[in-house]
């Protein structure tokens, strides 16, 4: 496919400028236009006319291009931000030149540089935020959305990529073609065997990174030499004797409250290592004791968005693969089936982790942490939930039973809040205290207490607009009429099959958590 210039880069910015003016803000005009004195080259092939998604690591915009037949078409024009490091850039790219452009994957045509700015040219397409129409979608097209995610998480797999951010977001939905297109690799990262020769870099699989874009390495440095001091330091063990009284003393009365954590400064002495003969003291309590936050800190990704994280995600396990989005597609479902989006939102990782407590059951989430090396405390027991019952009830299908489930609401008295997360090798510096988990409102962008069965059906509008129950007179009809749509979206004859995946998609253990090419293989897609 070739493109024809389309004119100079003066001309594009005048022309452009006239013609979003009435479509797009100032600031929009004002990104582009830097674009175009960025990477010049952009000026001559694509007319960009607006500024169609922003995130932490680039900005998306849409361009307009003359093809050489005379056609005009639409891409999608990724401009990378320009730390983004050399390695990473062209991870991402291999990523979309290898596994894209077939089986829901997002292929790239061009690629545009200019000093350390990048712009990735990808097709357009049209899409729908799931947050927008979550509220009017059948459940055949949320068993068609999950089966089009699975087949591309399982042509990623093939090639070893873990994308380690999916989301709605990163999965474009059009409805009105049935099209589909996993994009966004920026984070993503390589298994063992991986296929993507620049992900072994970023995951850590060579010893000797490869330079990129024929540019001095910047993963590769030399340590400075250590003197027998700087040693005997690393190596040297805290007496007992220094330790534990100073834990025993200032943790005599509960009542003294928790004292400030002491950081160290740049120009401070490593931190020392702590005694493996030391027994911590804070084991079965809601406090974190010195000892535990003396040891080193455990080091493993957590990169993907609050809410869509596993749990080996969360309790920072080292060894984490392709899992971790199986993981996430569980997340999506749950939100779809339960007409609830985004399903989990917490401020930390230690309010995730009790929160899929609350919906997979603390008992059970202990034990599948134990199976990758971590240990994880809870103050109160947690039951395992019903998936169709806990789904339903969020629709309004069926009233809830007030002894269901706790809600985790500010001040509840039954909130799982004393949590105490305690991971081996790990050092909690906080920890959920009683009132943590506030009220989530309906609405765009805001979670609507969806880990809360006593909801005692209080009247709220879902996204399709229906009331979906009121007790109030004036509101029957309302309500009635929205059961009816519900019904006419085949959301009264959901088949046991949904539910049985979303259990295995929400495997809290990796090791037996369900793959994406088997998940394929599930009753629920047996005529795809």
């Amino acid at each position: 496919m070739e493109l024809s210039p389309v004119c100079t880069e003066e001309c594009v910015i005048k022309s452009d400028r006239g013609h979003r003016k009435s479509k797009v803000s100032r600031d929009v005009e004002i990104d582009i236009e830097v674009l175009y004195k960025a990477v010049p080259q952009l000026a001559k092939v694509f007319r960009i006319t607006d500024k169609i998604g922003e995130g932490t690591f680039s900005s998306v915009y849409l361009g307009e291009a003359q093809m050489r037949d005379g056609r005009r078409e639409m891409f999608a024009l990724k401009h990378l931000i320009p730390t983004s490091h050399p390695t990473r850039i062209a991870a991402e790219l291999q990523c979309l030149t290898v596994a894209g452009g077939r089986e829901n994957v997002m292929g790239v045509m061009y690629c545009f540089r200019k000093e350390d700015h990048v712009v990735i040219v990808m097709p357009y397409m049209e899409h729908q935020a799931i947050v927008d129409i979550i509220g009017s979608l059948s459940f055949e097209e949320v068993r068609l959305y999950i089966y089009h995610l699975l087949k591309a998480l399982r042509h990623i797999h093939q090639f070893g990529i873990i994308h380690r951010d999916i989301k709605p977001n990163n999965f474009l939905y059009n409805r009105n073609t049935k099209m589909y297109a996993l994009v966004d690799f920026g984070l993503a990262q390589g298994t063992a065997d991986t296929q993507i020769e620049l992900l072994k870099d970023l995951t850590g699989l060579r010893k000797v990174p490869r330079p990129v874009f024929g540019e001095r390495n910047l993963n590769s440095c030399t340590p400075a030499p250590s003197t027998t001091k700087q040693a005997a330091i690393k190596t040297e063990l805290v007496k007992p004797g220094r330790t534990e009284d100073p834990v025993s003393r200032r943790y005599s009365s509960a009542s003294r409250g928790p004292l400030p954590v002491r950081t160290q400064s740049s120009s401070q002495k490593p931190q020392r290592s702590v005694h493996q003969s030391l027994t911590c003291n804070c084991h079965l309590t809601d406090r974190v004791c010195n000892i535990c936050m003396s040891r080193k800190q455990q080091v493993a990704p957590r990169a993907g968005t609050p809410g869509f994280r596993a749990p080996e995600v969360l309790t920072k396990c080292p060894n984490q693969g392709t899992a971790i989005d199986v993981w996430s597609a569980g997340v999506i479902l749950l939100s779809l089936l339960s007409g609830r989006y985004p399903f989990f939102k917490a401020s930390d990782d230690l309010i995730a982790l009790t929160q899929i407590m609350t919906i997979r059951g603390s008992r059970e989430t202990i034990q599948a942490a134990k199976t990758f090396g971590k240990a994880v405390l809870c103050s109160r027991e947690l039951p395992r939930q019903d998936l169709r019952t806990l789904c339903e009830t969020l629709r309004g299908r069926r009233p809830s039973p007030d002894d269901e489930v706790t809600p985790l609401t500010e001040g509840s008295k039954d909130s799982p809040a004393t949590l105490h997360h305690k991971i081996q090798g790990d050092s909690p510096t906080h920890r959920p205290t009683e009132g943590t988990f506030k009220k989530h409102k309906d609405g765009a962008g805001e979670t609507p207490r969806p880990l809360s069965n006593r909801t005692r059906l209080q009247a709220h509008q879902d996204r399709s607009g229906c009331t979906k129950t009121s007790t109030h007179p004036a509101k029957q009809t309302s309500e009635t009429d929205c059961m009816v749509q519900d019904d006419e979206r085949g959301w009264d004859k959901v088949p046991d099959e949904a539910y049985d995946l979303l259990d295995r998609l929400l495997d809290l253990n990796p090791a037996t958590r369900i793959t994406a090419a088997q998940a394929l293989q599930h009753p629920l897609f047996k005529d795809l």
